[in-house]
């Protein structure tokens, strides 16, 4: 299995169909997807279908103006998570969904998916939530109102254990924010960091995954006992 676990796979500001070609990501694609695709985008919320099949549709929109050839693309998501192993089974391209953190974390721990893709050897992308989840440990930084003040909210999550990196996506975004009157990189992360390291990604950057090898391609930095680093 291959592993590109982005922040975000379209271009800024683009209408959802055009793959980011920026630090090679496109190019790295070319290489590494198999012809044709046999696409499937495993959601962020099982219940939350039509966002579901938006952005599937938007994604093979963009494979396709890409030039590549999509034989097939499904969903998986609560209307036929039983039928998980046969659709990961069939499918030679998945699509990790961006969303909320600990839902998907629910709904993959649900349908078994760290013991489905041990078996899997296809190409896998991540995409903000869904390339957190990808880490041994996710570090799930509160992003609902509410999230950082509730006692029982869970920071840390067991995940699929394709990578030992705990992600932070769109950090050109979130640096700034506010969450709960706090600010969510110095007075969330920052201070979840010590004794950890996470890696903080902008949209366009991202973490290629090969043979137990990574390589994190672009802008990022190392968050670490609440020191921030450029890398």
């Amino acid at each position: 299995m291959i592993c590109f676990l982005t922040s975000r796979t379209d271009m800024p500001g683009s209408d959802g169909f055009r793959i980011n070609p920026a630090n090679g990501l496109l190019a790295e694609l070319r290489r590494a997807l198999p012809r044709p695709l046999r696409m499937l985008q495993i959601c962020s919320d099982p219940d939350s279908h039509a966002r579901t099949d938006f952005y599937a549709g938007c994604l093979r929109d963009s494979l396709e103006n890409a030039g590549f050839s999509v034989a097939s693309s499904q969903v998986l998501d609560g209307r036929n998570e039983a039928e998980a192993p046969a659709l990961i089974a069939r499918a030679n391209l998945l699509i990790l969904s961006g969303g909320h953190v600990p839902t998907q974390n629910r709904f993959f721990q649900k349908i078994g998916l760290r013991a489905l893709l041990r078996s899997f050897d296809g190409v896998l992308v991540g995409i903000s939530a869904g390339s957190m989840n990808c880490a041994e440990l996710v570090y799930a930084m509160p992003e609902e109102p509410g999230e950082t003040l509730d006692p029982a909210y869970q920071r840390f999550l067991p995940g699929l254990g394709l990578t030992k990196k705990m992600l932070l996506p769109h950090y050109q975004e979130i640096k700034d924010d506010l969450l709960d009157g706090l600010r969510v990189m110095e007075d969330v992360a920052c201070p979840d960091s010590m004794g950890r390291v996470f890696y903080c990604l902008p949209d366009g950057s991202y973490l290629r995954i090969e043979n137990g090898q990574e390589e994190l391609r672009g802008e990022a930095w190392r968050l670490a006992d609440g020191v921030l680093t450029a890398l």
